[in-house]
């Protein structure tokens, strides 16, 4: 079930499920967008990148243990450089523009401090899992070589999952501020009626969430697959007792999501 990591069994906290990716952070992506200050952007920033980061905990491969310490380092470097990207980049509009035009455009500041801040959420919390690798199993999901893993795949499954929070921050942030402004009936509603634009943004931004958050989970499925060529040589000559002791060519992780 999605509320169970399938590692460890454990109930997976509601805010932190994938299910509840869009109602929990979707708020918060609005609050985002709508700041129009640096205070307010940095804060928002904070929340964001700090569910991001337990939603990347509590959906990483758990079949190695990570310590407190090292989730709370990985949580301070991941948060740190998030609000050091969005303090970056609204330092910088507000330095070359004026303060009408700079209020204007902090809204476009989201997308590209979130597509930093959440790779670099995403690889930092997850990062311990390379070092430690994960188990790799048959077809039947059964581990091929107990008490061994592959960093390799940890690698793969690593980097996937951070490109996957990198594409997601393009429907999210940047499609709304886009389509606000692009669709001359929508635009022309909230020139005449300033008060719905953060209905309208609230709406926009779910939406496009709600089909942005599958999609880019499908791009890499949860349970990755590796040629027994390309793992770790440990796993290259193992055959399948199953199967007649024929080969394993292909094997499988769980990348986690």
């Amino acid at each position: 079930s999605a509320a169970l990591h399938p590692d460890t069994g454990d109930t997976i906290p509601r805010p932190f499920r994938m299910s509840g990716y869009v109602p929990y952070n979707g708020p918060i992506c609005v609050a985002m967008v709508a700041s129009q200050s640096t205070p307010t952007l940095l804060f928002w920033s904070w929340v964001n990148q700090s569910q991001n980061a337990l939603i990347n905990y509590y959906n990483r491969n758990a079949s190695s243990e990570m310590t407190n310490a090292t989730f709370a380092k990985s949580y301070a470097a991941a948060v740190g450089s998030a609000l050091a990207v969005a303090f970056g980049l609204a330092t910088l509009i507000q330095r070359r523009y004026s303060p009408a035009q700079a209020k204007n455009l902090l809204k476009w500041v989201a997308f590209p401090s979130a597509v930093v801040a959440s790779s670099l959420n995403c690889y930092i919390v997850r990062s311990p899992e390379i070092d430690s690798g994960v188990p790799l199993v048959n077809s039947n999901g059964d581990d091929v070589l107990p008490n061994e893993t592959s960093k390799i795949a940890a690698e793969r499954g690593v980097n996937s999952t951070t490109l996957s929070r990198a594409l997601l921050q393009a429907p999210v942030y940047f499609l709304p501020p886009v389509l606000m402004g692009a669709i001359p009936l929508v635009k022309n509603a909230l020139l005449r009626n300033p008060a719905m634009r953060v209905p309208v943004t609230t709406y926009l931004l779910l939406v496009c969430f709600g089909i942005g958050l599958p999609a880019s989970v499908a791009i890499f499925p949860q349970m990755g697959e590796i040629k027994v060529e390309d793992a770790e040589e440990k796993y290259h000559k193992l055959q399948d007792e199953k199967n007649g002791g024929k080969p394993y060519e292909v094997l499988f992780y769980n990348k986690g999501l």
